[in-house]
């Protein structure tokens, strides 16, 4: 499994963006996928996580109600809608993906498949 994330950039605070994640190499029909952060200075956290089939999702308490994770499971790509940030969600982001169960577990290690982070800067 190949993932390429991509649509970071600086935005102000209050501000959006969409993260995308493309998948590539085999089909996550019965699995799940996730966004986790991490800050300078700190450990990866997760961030929201979905299962491709059924679109069942989970979301960190300090995101809840701003970012909304999604994905087509026709051009294979998962995405994170981020609105109203802060600048406390500054961090590189990085997708991820797992296979063979539907749990979505914020523990890292249970995800072995991850793209290359995208950064996200909030300005205050």
């Amino acid at each position: 499994v190949q993932l390429q994330a991509s649509g970071g950039g600086l935005v102000q605070t209050g501000g959006s963006l969409r993260l995308s994640c493309v998948v590539s190499g085999r089909t996550l029909a019965s699995h799940g996928m996730g966004w986790f952060r991490q800050a300078p200075g700190k450990e990866r956290e997760f961030v929201a996580a979905i299962t491709w089939r059924g679109g069942s999702t989970r979301y960190a308490d300090s995101v809840k109600g701003r970012f909304t994770i999604s994905r087509d499971y026709i051009q294979d790509t998962m995405y994170l809608r981020m609105d109203s940030l802060k600048p406390e969600d500054t961090a590189v982001y990085y997708c991820t993906a797992r296979q063979g169960s539907t749990r979505l577990p914020v523990d890292s290690n249970e995800y072995p498949y991850w793209g290359q982070g995208t950064q996200v800067t909030v300005s205050s």
